[in-house]
Formats: structure tokens, C-alpha cells, sequence
């Protein structure tokens, strides 16, 4: 296990949520007197139910850490101090080597416990990203329920997130045998919606020709798509407003010549990534908008069941790289607010940098004069 200092950059985030961080450590503060998440726990170890989970691009002196390549990883930050999350903390990953047994040291686990949190942790490795609908919706496929504490979607984006897919779906009714009342397409979206995959998707399924696996695998990306598609036209707008400030903040003080030239760099591949990375979601969305279409107008299933065989490899590959600008956009808007101060120093506006560029599997060109590398602690001393 090693240390891991970002933590102290993540306590900027404060009670914000973004797509590649799932912080545990403030949703435990926020809910210190709310007896369901007490009953009701993502973890039972305690420890881990208050650390920092991130998605995380692995990076070249990672890989042995893993018995086979991955371009992402789950990463567990345990907060050394959890009066000051400066201090930094203890980090691992779901599935490296020795996995096991130092995720059951650094918990502090009964075997009970500790078989259900690995499970979990699993799961969670498992979805793209972690957006609070896709985890819900995850968990509950897979039987596990916990508290909505630790999904904090508002009551506000669950309506719009059901009348989003309502008007998707509605074209879909007739063909799937619901008769194409307001009814029966309000019955198709909470079918589509909901954790689980009933007889009320059957004619669906029998309509695509899909085996129950398939059909499962094949929903739960489409409900992945839905969600995606929704949040692209939801925190899009705010994208471009956030690379002109990101392209013109100055920290506070002086910057050595060096400290300019990573700046100005980091601010040049961020604008370029997202720019790149925004039209690969759109041409994504773009084969699910084109083969729904397919299915809907000339009622011919064959070019939709094979969009849903494909989904699930799309669906990670979609949720990576729309999960990489809605952290930045996330993350900027919490730290500099709207007519806010936009206060910072060169450090900590180098580290965001390097973060954001992370998201995208990129490593920013040059040597970053700021950023001191983490110490690794040898577990066999």
C-alpha cells in the first residue's frame, strides 16, 4: 500500500459529487445522525465506508501492480488523519496483486464483513464511472441494497432523468406491444427504469431476439446510454464557460519560467482532450440515436440487437471518457463558483491540472516543477 497525497486536493471537493470520485469520508459527516446509513452501510468496515473511491487511469509505473493490463482502475484512499485530510492517506487498488489480503488489513475485518465489502468493491470496479444513478442501479441489479444517502441524485434529476427517457421510449411502445397510450409508455420507462429485468420487458426481449443474459447486459447499458445522453445535454452547456476560465486563471503570485510553461501546456492539453473526447461521446451517442432510429421507424430490430450485444464494451468506453469531462466540470464549478473568487496557488492549480489530465489516460507533456511524487512504502520491510 502506498501513500497517497491527493487526498488533501480532494478535500477541495468538499460535499461536491463528480463522476470519478465517490467521497465516502464527507457523505459519513453529512450523515452522522441518519440511522439508515447506519443500517444500511456501502461498506461495514467502517474505515472503508469513510475513504475516497476514485476511477483512476493507470499509469506506466503502475502495471506490475496488476496481473493484467488496464487502462482503469478502482483506487482506495484511506484519509490518515481524519481531522485533516491534508495529511494525505493510504492508497490501493480493487484487484491488484495482494489485493485481498491488504484490503482485509487496512479495514480491520471480520470474515463476515469482509466477504460482502469485497463483493462490493468488485461491483463497484465493475460500471465506468461512478455516477450515483449507475451505482444504484448496479447495486440493485446485483441484490445489494444500501442507504440513498450514498446516492445523492436530487428528487429534481430523478424527474427530469424519468421524463428524458419518457419521451425516448414513448416511439418504442407500439412496437414493444403496449398499445401506445400515455399508459403504457409510462409503464415502459418504470419497467426500463426500474432494478429489475421482469415480464414487463418480455415482449421487448421476444421482439429483439435476446436471451435472458443478453437482454439483461444489453438493458443495463441501454439504461447506461439513457443516462448518459441525459447528463451530456444537462452539464454540457456549463463545459465550454469552464475551459475559458481554465485557459485564463493566473494563480496568486509570481511563477517561475518553468512553472509557466507546465501551466500553459497542462491549460492546452486540457482544452484539446475535452474538445477530442467531446466529439468521440457525440459520435457514440450518435450509433445509439442511428440504430434506435433504425428500430423505431422501420421497426426492423436486427441493427438494435446488435447496438445492445455491442453496448456493454461501447458503455465503458462512453462512461470513461463522458466521466472525465463532467469530473472537471464537477470539480471546477465546486472550487470556483459563479461571480466567486477564483483565489489559487500554483501548486494546487497544478495539481487540478494534472487530475484533469489523468481522467483522460494522458500524462502532461514536460515535468511538472510543482507536484513532489508520493512515497511508497515497502510492505516487505
Amino acid at each position: 500500500m502506498s501513500t497517497d497525497r491527493s487526498v488533501r486536493f480532494l478535500s477541495a471537493l468538499g460535499g461536491a459529487s463528480t463522476s470519478r470520485v465517490l467521497n465516502l469520508f464527507r457523505i459519513a459527516a453529512d450523515n452522522a445522525d441518519n440511522a439508515e446509513h447506519t443500517d444500511k452501510p456501502l461498506f461495514l468496515s467502517p474505515i472503508i465506508n469513510k475513504a475516497f473511491l476514485l476511477k483512476h487511469r493507470t499509469r506506466g509505473d503502475e502495471t506490475y501492480l496488476f496481473a493484467s493490463p488496464r487502462a482503469v482502475a478502482t483506487k482506495i484512499i484511506i484519509p490518515f488523519d481524519s481531522a485533516d485530510l491534508r495529511a494525505g492517506g493510504r492508497s490501493l487498488f480493487v484487484d491488484q496483486r495482494g489485493y485481498a489480503e491488504t484490503l482485509r488489513e487496512a479495514g480491520n475485518y471480520n470474515p463476515d464483513a469482509f466477504e460482502r465489502d469485497l463483493t462490493v468493491l468488485r461491483l463497484l470496479n465493475a460500471v465506468p464511472s461512478l455516477d450515483p444513478f449507475l451505482l444504484r442501479e448496479h447495486l440493485r441489479n446485483n441484490k445489494i441494497e444500501v442507504s440513498p444517502s450514498y446516492f445523492a441524485i436530487s428528487e429534481g434529476d430523478q424527474a427530469r432523468m424519468h421524463s428524458f427517457v419518457t419521451r425516448e421510449m414513448s416511439q418504442l411502445v407500439s412496437l414493444a406491444g403496449g398499445g401506445g397510450s400515455d399508459a403504457s409508455s409510462n409503464r415502459l420507462v418504470t419497467a426500463m427504469l426500474s432494478n429489475e429485468i421482469d415480464e414487463k420487458l418480455e415482449p421487448l426481449r421476444l421482439t429483439l431476439d435476446l436471451t435472458g443474459n443478453d437482454f439483461r447486459e444489453g438493458v443495463f447499458s441501454w439504461r447506461g446510454f439513457l443516462y448518459y445522453k441525459w447528463s451530456m445535454g444537462k452539464f454540457w452547456p456549463d463545459v465550454m464557460g469552464v475551459l475559458r476560465e481554465i485557459n485564463s486563471i493566473r494563480p496568486l503570485r509570481g511563477l517561475t519560467p518553468e512553472q509557466k510553461v507546465f501551466l500553459t501546456g497542462a491549460r492546452r492539453n486540457i482544452i484539446e482532450m475535452v474538445r477530442d473526447s467531446g466529439n468521440h461521446v457525440n459520435k457514440t451517442l450518435a450509433v445509439y440515436d442511428s440504430s434506435f432510429k433504425d428500430l423505431v421507424a422501420n421497426q426492423t430490430p436486427k441493427t438494435f440487437r446488435d447496438f445492445l450485444l455491442s453496448a456493454p464494451h461501447m458503455f465503458l468506453e462512453l462512461g470513461e471518457k463522458l466521466g472525465a469531462i463532467s469530473h472537471i466540470v464537477s470539480f471546477w464549478r465546486y472550487r470556483f463558483p459563479v461571480g466567486g473568487p477564483s483565489n489559487i496557488d500554483a501548486e494546487e492549480l497544478a495539481a487540478i491540472f494534472q487530475d484533469f489530465s489523468s481522467g483522460f489516460g494522458e500524462k502532461i507533456k514536460g515535468d511538472n516543477p510543482l507536484i513532489v511524487k508520493p512515497m511508497v512504502i515497502d510492505a516487505t520491510a
